[in-house]
């Protein structure tokens, strides 16, 4: 339960961080069968699928290290599922972003086009 709270609460902030830098909300938390969606965003032309990650101590990596290839493999998958349900999105250029907070200092980083899918 508390995971799931500090979860909760470092997505909200990324959200008002994205916000705050001209984003716009499309949805929050979007399910399917391949996993959830934590954020997606509009920017400009961009549909952005955004991933929030938390850390509390960096000794495994920061919280950008921990998207491997198959935690993006999982997020491209279920993107996918979210175009193929959502055809007005279907005409946007996509891309991947990571927003990665330190638990101690509450330190935002967001990486931009945080990686590319394999075709």
């Amino acid at each position: 339960m508390l995971k799931r709270l500090t979860g909760q609460r470092a997505e909200l902030k990324a959200e008002r961080h994205l916000k705050s830098k001209g984003l716009k909300l499309v949805a929050r938390n979007w399910h399917c069968r391949q996993g959830e969606l934590d954020l997606i965003m509009h920017d400009d032309e961009f549909l952005v699928f955004v991933e929030v990650r938390m850390r509390k101590a960096s000794v495994f990596g920061g919280g950008l290290d921990s998207v491997d290839q198959f935690k993006q493999a999982k997020l491209g998958q279920a993107a996918a599922l979210f175009l193929s349900g959502h055809p007005a999105w279907q005409q946007h250029p996509c891309r991947f972003d990571v927003v990665a907070i330190d638990r101690a200092s509450g330190q935002i980083e967001w990486l931009q086009h945080a990686f590319e899918l394999q075709a």
